[in-house]
């Protein structure tokens, strides 16, 4: 691991470092139903222990900050984490949350899923309302791939009429407003915490936005991947590889100790 340049930069100056995770698939395990979706039982101490010498930490995750934290019990006790929800479009930090008024598009177009859906003879998808998106999951579907493929077209045409931007995952399109995603998130964060490093893991195709601001940022910086068989496009463009959440927390945890040491 300290013959990576990223990670080295991180060592070597701790109190620089923005250490960046998504949520799903990175500290949580992915579960056929979102909603019983829980963090890895290490994780909130791992960020603590981190939260002690990095200049922060932050899950930037597509889900609502409200729901991370109901998901994550023990990440509101972590000193000085922020969560950049909704892409960005949301931040909780010491207790508060803030955001820009929600998109008209978002309960239109979930007005508009359950007809469309039934119209397309879909069994088994299920719809989650995430407030400022809304996102369908193919996972609990007969056939997932072929559902997923179903639906790809009907729900790009149902977002551009209200405004919004389909973002493709594991087993999930999730439709939300434009102008926002992982990378910008990331990258403005990184700016406003004058950053001297960075390491952010993710494991699904909206994590690459974060991986290429990652890139972009001109900071000596790491990519990990949370390892999948579904999605491979990460690993291919990660500096280091691990084994979904338990290789992530793993990893975390090295490099609290050796911070502590």
């Amino acid at each position: 691991m300290e013959n990576i340049p990223g990670i080295e930069a991180i060592l070597k100056d701790p109190a620089g470092a923005v250490i960046g995770l998504d949520f799903d698939g990175t500290l949580s395990p992915i579960v056929p139903d979102p909603a019983t979706a829980v963090i890895h039982p290490a994780a909130p101490a791992v960020l603590a222990e981190l939260g002690a010498h990095v200049r922060a930490v932050a899950i930037v995750t597509g889900r609502p900050p409200a729901t991370a934290l109901e998901l994550g019990p023990g990440l509101a006790d972590v000193p000085g984490l922020v969560i950049l929800g909704h892409y960005g479009f949301e931040r909780w930090e010491n207790g508060r949350i803030s955001a820009p008024p929600p998109p008209a598009g978002v309960p239109r177009a979930r007005a508009e899923l359950p007809l469309l859906l039934d119209s397309l003879g879909v069994q088994g998808v299920t719809v989650e309302d995430k407030g400022r998106a809304v996102a369908v999951h193919t996972r609990r579907a007969l056939d997932p791939e072929g559902a997923l493929a179903t639906l790809r077209e009907p729900l790009a045409r149902l977002a551009e009429r209200h405004g919004l931007v389909v973002e493709p995952g594991r087993m999930v399109l999730e439709l939300r407003p434009p102008g926002m995603d992982k990378g910008h998130a990331l990258g403005l964060f990184l700016a406003e915490q004058d950053a001297r490093s960075v390491l952010f893991a993710g494991d699904d195709l909206g994590d690459l936005a974060a991986f290429d601001a990652v890139r972009a940022s001109g900071l000596p910086g790491v990519t990990v991947c949370s390892g999948s068989a579904e999605v491979t496009a990460l690993a291919e463009r990660a500096d280091i590889v691990v084994d979904g959440p338990d290789g992530v927390l793993a990893l975390l945890s090295e490099l609290a100790s050796a911070f502590s040491r």
